[in-house]
């Protein structure tokens, strides 16, 4: 088990390096940089800017360094300081900017994922267990749709029912009483009153689809000749399913906490934008677009890290789970 241990973490540290220089050559491959989208919006806003000026703005935020040179620097800081470096865009720590946003975001993202797991397991035990009823038909279509609609689509339409037949905004997290005020358990109760939209809106896809997971797997197992013999031998029906069919299906769904725990980082760009959420998201797309290499780098990076995080988590979840993982790891 250590020697496993070992090996992964190994891995990890080679993969994390990997994918940050990686990220840092992608950010730069557009054409032009920051400081070009940056004198074209003050040229459009009818400011004239020198060359010298030019110059001296690369110079002042070391655009004039080749891009290994600005990579090491970013990376040395990022090691030794823990200082993931300046953002271009709003002129602050790029620390600053991610830690101010990522408590809502991480709210927001782990309560999604409870909501998707909390629904998409039982919904799909039941639909195997009674396979081909009305109410299998049913999860079935409902699976379907969510599957097929586009989570900003149904932003749209939820803010549009809430507005029209309840005569309430739903955008943002916050009532505009509470959105300067401090924090206090007024504000609290405020953001959960608001959070049903953006967690129903971001998990209905991830729960329509593990539904149609746990439930193609649980068939499949209580189909096999173990629980057939089971039941001859009069096993009692739950003790049956939740022992063996229901521990070895889940296993696919256990395996998607990896890429799940990136939500806690990227906090669904479009959605937030479309809801006006003050996460992470739209943040991120906003470092993409005027290309503020620093902070959309630092985003790309800390997914990486929670990704391989979630990876080795879902691993000793399966190990947990599933005993014959923990037999194949002894040998």
């Amino acid at each position: 088990m250590l020697y496993y241990f070992l090996r992964r973490l190994i891995y990890m540290v080679i993969t994390l390096w990997t994918v940050s220089v990686v990220v840092f050559v992608l950010i730069q491959l557009p054409p032009g940089d920051f400081l070009t989208s940056y004198v074209m919006e003050l040229e459009a806003m009818g400011t004239e800017v020198s060359e010298a000026e030019i110059a001296s703005l690369r110079k002042q935020y070391g655009l004039d360094q080749p891009i290994y040179s600005q990579y090491f620097y970013w990376i040395y800081k990022i090691v030794r300081y823990g200082d993931f470096g300046r953002s271009f865009l709003w002129n602050r720590p790029v620390n600053e900017l991610i830690w101010e946003r990522i408590m809502l975001t991480t709210i927001m993202g782990l309560l999604t994922t409870v909501f998707v797991f909390a629904v998409a397991i039982p919904i799909g035990i039941y639909s195997a267990t009674h396979q081909y009823s009305i109410a299998d038909y049913f999860f079935t279509v409902v699976g379907y749709t969510g599957l097929a609609t586009p989570n900003f689509l149904l932003a749209l339409v939820l803010m549009f029912m809430a507005y029209k037949y309840f005569g309430a905004s739903v955008g943002g997290l916050f009532s505009p009483e509470y959105l300067r005020a401090s924090w206090s358990i007024g504000k609290v109760l405020d953001m959960f009153s608001h959070l049903w939209i953006p967690i129903i809106v971001l998990g209905t896809a991830g729960t329509a689809g593990l539904i149609r997971i746990m439930r193609g797997m649980l068939l499949d197992e209580l189909n096999k000749q173990y629980v057939i013999t089971a039941r001859a031998k009069g096993v009692k029906e739950s003790t049956l399913l939740f022992k063996y069919p229901v521990r070895v299906a889940i296993n696919p769904i256990v395996s998607t906490i990896g890429w799940r725990l990136t939500m806690i980082i990227s906090g669904a760009p479009i959605v937030a934008m479309v809801l006006s959420l003050p996460t992470t998201g739209p943040l991120m797309l906003g470092a993409l677009l005027s290309q503020d290499m620093y902070l959309a780098g630092s985003f790309f990076f800390l997914l990486c890290i929670l990704t391989i995080i979630g990876t080795f988590v879902s691993d000793i979840l399966l190990a947990l789970v599933d005993p014959r993982i923990r037999m194949e790891r002894q040998k």
